[in-house]
């Protein structure tokens, strides 16, 4: 029997003996009554034991301890009180089950949490029909998930994983985008932030002394131990260490501090850039009355960030101080100017790159991408245990398709599984349970007394309910039902303590939008017209628009509603953060038919390329290069260094805001109309 397996049965057992018990026992106690220990010497079982305890309270599985008087540590008592193993009950609401089915059957298959996530729903929604078999809902897409992205980056993720869990220094190398620069990295790992599409991992860097943040996708090579010791470190207290702080921090923000930026912001977007930046800085009203708006004071730690953002808002922004962004961002201007008047001088093209055969993606129905965080054994047969004594106490036999679809493991896993639990035993000869497999596709329980132990739901471990709030964390407030918050409110009072402080953080994606959400939502359930006034930023005009809500949708630039607009006579997207106002009509519309409002999301909402007729080449200097190898497609490389990439657009007016964001680091090649385009809208800036 593999070493693992012997754990699993131990552990299990002791559980059982310590809470069939009811009572403190000794240690010579367990020694001889808990399976898997009665064949040790006392070194080997002092050994397992301490080891055992260590790993169970990990898993928030705490033991414990009554010590004597006199300290003689084979005369110490252990139990396991009832709160420590089972978990609350929660009373969800049927809204709110609904809600974490919806999560679920998005987030199957592409989440790098899914698997976690699932058997975290077995456990919390103990006793109430399994939402898992609920009918999904259409009223919500996803563009953008929580995947790691690939078999590479989906074991990176799974080690930084299991290596916070245990405390353990992780070794890697790692490319410094800033740098261009490869280097080994030796790191404590302290916890993991989702944003913007990306995992990061913050950590303690040994060559730094400090506090550092890492890609994922920037590590190269295999992520590997840097000790075989149990544990490496303690991880700060949030005093010290809060990964919010990380959450929170705009892109010119990471970083040394080096001054604070006052920007003025015109009235006509003010209340967009309030929204969607109001976390980042403060905003006072501006004192000029011949040029109305409000000043965003804002920290900043990269100069040519915070200038990029100012460029990218064209004519309705303008650095007020210090006199070190006013002369930066004025610099870029002339650049920009520079690169877009007369022919663009280009250095010559290198021989092509060999074309490296990509990994196959999937397309929607072809099935289920590789998980990239697998729950401890030990969480799976906790619940496997639990689904099997209810079956029994039932006296029904489940079927051996559905217990599989349930747990999403193999059938040979699932036999390996029931033989564990056949020998978990709770002292005495008396076994937990006893399931057999038959060839006919069911399992049948031995439907006689079972030990209470795992006929109530057991705590979430911690990767499960970090997989649970992250998965509502990553939806927020965007299901029609509006009942996410209220589940989350709920099982982080049965936890006890918020997971997203243990490990890992979903960062919140845009701007705050949720009262345009709930909006959308409620016209969306309840099928009314919704009235909403709508910013179009490519030709910087407002509009009123009374759209049939059909669903909310993600993508990379955040979330928007599917809508059919009456006017246009067609399906409509509109971005929630240039929603400026949205309101709930009294009248009803009938869904059309032919309305499928997720039909796109497998197409720009994931790669951010609308379809358009035209292409842009777009210049990229040697400095900004890098960047773009990243991010775009490549058309050329240069000899200077520099590249050119190859921009997909509808409106030129979108494709001017991407270049000027690029703040003189980027000039286009051609469309010939689209480089007018440029120089006309700098001639705004000044």
């Amino acid at each position: 029997m593999a070493k693992d397996t012997e754990k699993l049965i131990r552990q299990l057992s002791l559980i059982s003996y310590l809470m069939a018990e009811r009572r403190p026992v000794t240690a010579l106690e367990i020694r001889r009554d808990v399976e898997g220990y009665s064949g040790m010497n006392e070194d080997a079982f002092a050994r397992r034991f301490y080891a055992d305890r260590a790993e169970l309270d990990s898993l928030g599985i705490q033991l414990t301890v009554e010590r004597p008087i006199d300290g003689i540590a084979e005369q110490e008592n252990y139990s396991l009180r009832p709160e420590n193993f089972h978990l609350p009950p929660i009373a969800f609401t049927d809204g709110e089950l609904a809600s974490l089915q919806t999560s679920l059957s998005l987030l199957d298959g592409e989440f790098a949490y899914a698997e976690p996530l699932r058997l975290a729903l077995q456990q919390i929604t103990w006793g109430r029909p399994s939402p898992l078999t609920a009918p999904a809902q259409q009223s919500i897409a996803l563009g953008i998930t929580g995947s790691a992205g690939g078999h590479e980056l989906s074991q990176r993720l799974a080690k930084v994983e299991t290596a916070i869990f245990r405390n353990k220094t992780i070794t890697f190398d790692y490319y410094t985008m800033e740098r261009d620069a490869e280097g080994a990295r030796k790191v404590d790992p302290y916890h993991l932030l989702y944003q913007g599409g990306q995992f990061y991992l913050l950590g303690h860097s040994h060559e730094r002394g400090a506090l550092r943040v890492f890609r994922l996708s920037r590590m190269r090579g295999k992520v590997a131990y840097a000790t075989k010791a149990e544990h490496d470190f303690k991880r700060p207290a949030q005093s010290v260490f809060d990964p919010r702080d990380y959450a929170s921090r705009a892109d010119w923000q990471f970083g040394d501090t080096v001054a604070t930026g006052r920007v003025w912001i015109s009235d006509r977007i003010a209340w967009q850039v309030e929204r969607h930046y109001g976390r980042y800085g403060t905003f006072t009203p501006g004192t000029d009355p011949a040029r109305p708006g409000v000043v965003f004071a804002t920290d900043y730690a990269n100069t040519r960030q915070l200038a990029a953002w100012v460029l990218r808002l064209g004519e309705h922004a303008r650095v007020l101080e210090p006199e070190s962004l006013r002369e930066e961002v004025a610099a870029r201007i002339q650049t920009l100017r520079a690169r877009h008047t007369g022919p663009l001088d280009l250095a010559p093209a290198l021989p092509p790159r060999p074309v490296e055969e990509a990994a196959p993606t999937r397309s929607a129905g072809e099935g289920r991408r590789e998980a990239a965080i697998r729950p401890e054994r030990f969480a799976r047969l906790v619940t496997l245990a639990s689904i099997l004594i209810e079956a029994g106490r039932a006296g029904k036999r489940l079927e051996l398709a559905d217990v599989l679809q349930r747990l999403q493991i193999t059938e040979a896993e699932l036999r390996e599984d029931v033989a564990v639990l056949n020998v978990v035993n709770f002292g005495g000869g008396s076994y937990v349970l006893y399931a057999e497999v038959h060839d006919d596709g069911t399992i049948e329980v031995d439907p006689e007394p079972y030990s209470d132990n795992f006929a109530r739901p057991a705590r979430l471990l911690p990767v499960e309910a970090k997989a649970l709030v992250a998965a509502i964390d990553l939806i927020g407030d965007h299901l029609p039902e509006g009942t996410l918050e209220s589940a989350r409110e709920k099982i982080v009072a049965a936890l006890g303590a918020d997971p997203m402080e243990q490990g890992l953080h979903v960062a919140k994606s845009g701007g705050d939008d949720a009262a345009i959400a709930r909006a959308a939502s409620q016209g969306i359930r309840d099928n009314v017209l919704v009235n909403i006034e709508y910013y179009k930023a490519n030709e910087d005009q407002f509009s009123e628009r009374l759209i049939e809500p059909y669903a909310l949708i993600n993508g990379q630039e955040g979330w928007y509603v599917a809508a059919y607009d009456p006017a246009k006579d067609d399906v409509r997207h509109f971005r929630l953060d240039r929603i400026k106002t949205a309101t709930v009509t009294d009248t009803h519309f009938e869904p059309r038919a032919s309305v499928d409002p997720a039909r796109d999301v497998e197409g720009w909402p994931r790669t951010g390329e609308v379809p358009a007729s035209r292409t842009a080449r777009v210049w990229v200097s040697p400095e900004r290069a890098r960047w773009a190898r990243e991010e775009r497609h490549v058309a050329e490389e240069l000899e200077d260094g520099s590249v050119v990439v190859e921009l997909r657009f509808a409106g030129t007016d979108w494709l001017v805001r991407e270049v000027l964001m690029e703040a003189g680091d980027a000039a286009i090649v051609e469309p010939a109309d689209a480089r007018e385009a440029v120089l006309a809208a700098t001639a705004q800036l000044d």
